[in-house]
């Protein structure tokens, strides 16, 4: 029987890392039929429920992943999601009021270890787009300066704090920012894009198309800066 799970567990994971959704939840569905007690499974499941849609299933899932293991960060900001999803706002809001507690105990005390740190960054960014999701820009920027106050040199945190200040409609900022992004890793292609489409929506049309000319003589086909240079072109 232990055989068996071992099989399962092994078949349904590599199907769920390969997007097999349909095959991983056959082979997951059989193995919580003889072992309940692992978290990461049920969190699998989650995210396959959400996908279907079938999002009280989702929350069920993810509920139960957190049970077993109430440190699952990963859960706990999926779990969050669905609730959103949901139309169910106020249980998001605990949800993530719970994970952000964790995660601000383990800033107070230091972390030192490199790799906890780079995780605990990711947690603050993944709060951080939860928030952006929603529309939420203040709460996202504050999750965003968490993270680069623990990794101070993730260029793509720092991109994602200039689109939060854009979005909220802090051109300045936003700007400084995506400069200091561009500066901290100058081939960086999402940093220039972003700094173009941030001076586009000021009618700095010159200094819009001489980003996205940057990012192309660096990365000829990428589409994006492409898409962005027909549009002015064309006006």
């Amino acid at each position: 029987m232990e055989e068996k799970l071992k099989e399962l567990y092994s078949l349904g994971k590599e199907s769920f890392d390969r997007g097999y959704y349909e095959e991983a939840l056959e082979h997951f569905s059989e193995f919580i039929k003889g072992n309940t007690r692992f978290a990461d499974v049920y969190h699998m499941l989650g995210v396959i429920y959400h996908q279907r849609g079938e999002y009280d299933q989702a929350v069920r899932a993810f509920k139960r992943a957190l049970k077993l293991n109430p440190s699952y960060t990963e859960a706990s900001l999926n779990l969050t999601v669905t609730y959103g999803d949901l139309g169910e706002f106020q249980k998001a809001e605990e949800v993530y009021a719970q994970a952000a507690v964790a995660s601000q105990m383990k800033a107070k005390f230091g972390i030192k270890d490199k790799y906890a740190r780079g995780k605990l960054a990711n947690m603050h960014v993944e709060i951080g787009d939860v928030y952006k999701g929603l529309g939420l820009c203040d709460e996202a920027i504050e999750e965003y300066r968490k993270a680069l106050k623990l990794q101070p040199s993730f260029v793509d945190i720092k991109t994602k704090l200039g689109i939060a200040h854009r979005d909220k409609g802090d051109t300045y900022q936003a700007i400084k920012e995506l400069r200091a992004a561009k500066k901290l890793r100058p081939g960086y292609s999402a940093a220039g894009i972003n700094l173009g489409i941030t001076y586009y929506s000021l009618g700095r049309i010159k200094e819009a198309k001489r980003e996205w000319k940057e990012v192309l003589k660096r990365e000829p086909r990428n589409e994006t800066a492409k898409m962005y240079l027909r549009l002015v072109e064309e006006k």
